[in-house]
């Protein structure tokens, strides 16, 4: 089925944000140390390459799991290098964490999107912005690899 005009337009748009402003100035944050908490770097394997490819997301913690939203959905980036490839890697507390990653389709995005920040106002800001930034969420589910001496 055919995606039409406008969503195409939309998702050309977003991914032009994201690779020419949004990722970059997060991973320079990252670089100085200045991470905003909402905010991980996530690496997948590339699924043609094989390659590492890390990408900034914004991330929720729930004891030993992680919860992202692929934003353009799981045919592309990387979301579809975790559909090819469900093990991954995120950072967090400033060191990288083993993790396997399950797509849940039947999640309740705009629901575990404001779960993301606490507080209306922040919610309503987070909410909008993924709103605003998405054309095919779904969310992703993180199982933690933790050392239970270190958390």
């Amino acid at each position: 089925m055919p995606v039409p005009t406008s969503v195409a337009r939309k998702r050309r748009i977003e991914v032009a944000v994201g690779k020419y402003f949004a990722n970059p100035l997060v991973t320079g944050l990252n670089r100085i140390g200045l991470m905003p908490s909402l905010m991980t770097e996530i690496e997948t394997v590339g699924r043609r390459t094989g390659l590492a490819r890390r990408v900034p997301v914004a991330i929720t913690y729930d004891s030993d799991e992680a919860w992202v939203i692929a934003q353009h959905g799981i045919g592309r980036g990387w979301g579809a290098n975790i559909s090819a490839t469900p093990k991954v890697r995120i950072r967090r507390r400033g060191e990288w964490v083993d993790g396997q990653a399950q797509i849940m389709p039947d999640d309740d995005v705009p629901a575990r999107v404001k779960t993301f920040t606490s507080g209306k106002f922040r919610s309503a800001l987070t909410a909008s912005a993924f709103r605003g930034l998405q054309t095919d969420p779904v969310s992703v589910r993180i199982r933690l690899e933790l050392d239970p001496s270190t958390d």
